[in-house]
């Protein structure tokens, strides 16, 4: 017993060297947004989808082209517009001819048939369009032309979008939202950030990112990742806390009764528990807590609460909503 704690305390210190790596590496290339980039690099080690806001400008594309370059995994990139159409993304069958005139219909892949998928400001597309990346971030697979086709893992799409505010952009269906494992909001930089991005890039070459890991060691600790543990209190904690969005449950805050018109769903809650154990690891624990479940409460959350037309109306944003639920929430019932 002892000897096996030994070497999963071993493995957690190893899978934190790994991270720690990555971070800096990219950290050459991309200034500040610590909190982003660790986002990111969580979701890319429990498996999910990542999805980043902020206005155009910063960085949200450089950071996940740079993440492509410190991974040994095929990238592609999708430039969402509006008359972007379902076949430019997972393609379409194209009539081809052979050395003798013969000619058969064959499939030609889209772009998102790729390991890391840049779906970049996804929602300037329209609705129908958006929709195309459903089933490949869910399923990890694409069905066309009555065929399914499964995606070269380990698979990941990571999103940028504008602000709805902004001209030209459409609001991604709930469905689709739910998909992504967190939504990130991407902050303007500070004075010296943005000093430090302005010498990087108006001075000499620019700064780029050198290879880490390849997709076997991604899936390795991915793997990993889901074996950590996780006490029945602490699984209780992210339920309650996914339950405590839902007006009208028993576990419903204030808050959420009055401005939430649909609470999170359950994969709110594996969000959080995924999230979690990556924490502890970067801790050097192999045992998640409540501190690691309440510190992702925001990015697992915030897009999955459907606010209601009277918090619009009052200005209400769902981070609020979810920082009062997690200021609420007990984290247990003992």
């Amino acid at each position: 017993m002892a000897e096996e704690t030994k070497d999963l305390r071993e493995r957690a210190e190893a899978f934190g060297v790994c991270f720690r790596r990555l971070r800096e590496e990219m950290g050459r290339v991309i200034v500040g947004q610590g909190e982003i980039v660790d986002g990111v690099l969580v979701s890319l080690f429990v498996g999910g989808n990542a999805l980043l806001e902020g206005v155009p400008g910063l960085g949200k594309t450089m950071l996940v082209r740079t993440l492509a370059q410190v991974l040994d995994l095929e990238f592609s990139r999708i430039q969402f517009t509006p008359d972007l159409m379902p076949a430019d993304i997972v393609g379409t069958h194209v009539i081809r001819e052979d050395g003798r005139g013969n000619r058969s219909l064959v499939f030609q892949p889209g772009p998102v048939f790729s390991q890391i998928v840049l779906a970049d400001e996804v929602n300037r597309a329209t609705p129908k369009t958006q929709s195309a990346l459903l089933e490949a971030m869910q399923e990890h697979s694409v069905t066309a032309g009555g065929e399914t086709r499964k995606m070269k893992e380990p698979f990941f799409v990571l999103a940028t979008q504008n602000p709805l505010e902004m001209e030209g952009t459409y609001p991604l269906p709930e469905a689709q939202m739910d998909r992504f494992l967190v939504k990130l909001s991407v902050m303007p930089p500070s004075r010296d950030e943005l000093a430090e991005v302005l010498r990087r890039t108006t001075a000499g070459e620019s700064p780029s990112a050198s290879k880490v890991m390849d997709g076997e060691a991604v899936r390795e600790w991915m793997r990993f990742v889901r074996d950590v543990a996780v006490a029945p209190p602490v699984t209780d904690y992210a339920v309650r806390l996914t339950l405590a969005t839902h007006p009208g449950h028993e576990f419903a805050t204030e808050s959420a009764g009055r401005w939430v018109r649909y609470g999170a769903s359950p994969r709110a809650a594996q969000a959080l528990l995924l999230c979690a154990k990556v924490r502890a690891l970067l801790d050097g624990r192999y045992h998640a807590a409540f501190e690691d479940v309440g510190a992702w409460a925001l990015p697992c959350l915030r897009h999955r609460v459907l606010l209601n037309f009277e918090a619009e109306a009052e200005g209400m944003t769902a981070d609020r909503v979810v920082a009062d639920v997690l200021a609420s929430t007990p984290k247990s019932l003992s």
